[in-house]
């Protein structure tokens, strides 16, 4: 690939990606730890149809005290709470006057289970 091909290929993938920070991703949602679930946005199609954020799970996760001891896994209701917040992210970056919005969690429909989290293993939210 020449010099002129690759910088068209980098300007057309940096376009239809973006990356946030969880600086960033806390200026649009209310939630704190331990409830925020997103660590980063590492895509965001142009459109705004796709999203792709990441919780990093820790060993010192509150929830791994019970669930289970000595075989530590995510619960299923923090990761669909990790997508709902993606998903919040997704619909308030274009929002006007967002800092005046509340999304609240409706509903899923045909959602998939990563791998489960385990300590050391991040969590992929793709929508």
């Amino acid at each position: 690939m020449n010099d002129d091909a690759f910088i068209v290929y980098r300007s057309s993938f940096l376009a239809r990606t973006a990356m946030m920070t969880i600086t960033e991703i806390m200026k649009y949602l209310p939630h704190r730890y331990p409830m925020l679930l997103v660590d980063r946005i590492i895509e965001i199609d142009e459109a705004g149809q796709r999203i792709v954020g990441i919780k990093n799970v820790s060993a010192n996760e509150q929830f791994f005290q019970g669930h289970f001891p000595g075989a530590p896994v995510m619960p299923g209701v923090l990761i669909v709470e990790a997508m709902a917040q993606c998903g919040a992210i997704l619909g308030l970056r274009s929002m006007p006057d967002r800092d005046k919005k509340l999304f609240l969690f409706g509903g899923v429909d045909k959602a998939r289970f990563p791998p489960a989290g385990h300590p050391g293993r991040p969590v992929t939210s793709r929508m």
